[in-house]
């Protein structure tokens, strides 16, 4: 097994601090672009444990498309919205440790 095999098996542990947003942060496991363990510290709880149970084992590149640009009212952001960059940043900071 390669070296970039055996780091593509490893499940990183990722915490995103929110913007814009009631939620303070957003954490999560990424195991090959595979999304689980979602969980927000503030903003509305019930509807932000249902995005978790929701997203659980979706790819990045599936959360991405689903949720990025959604809104909250007046903001121009959601926690959702920024559940999808949080995992795209994730993304891109493995890519960049291959």
């Amino acid at each position: 097994m390669s070296l970039r095999e055996s780091f593509k098996e490893e499940t990183m542990r990722y915490t995103y601090i929110t913007k814009g947003v009631c939620s303070r942060s957003i954490s999560f496991d990424i195991n090959d672009d595979v999304i689980t363990n979602v969980s927000f510290v503030g903003g509305c709880d019930g509807n932000l444990k249902a995005v978790s149970k929701l997203v659980d084992g979706m790819t990045v590149d599936k959360i991405e498309a689903i949720l990025r640009g959604n809104t909250c009212g007046y903001k121009n952001t959601s926690c959702a919205d920024q559940l999808a960059i949080a995992v795209r940043e994730a993304s891109n900071s493995l890519e960049t440790l291959k």
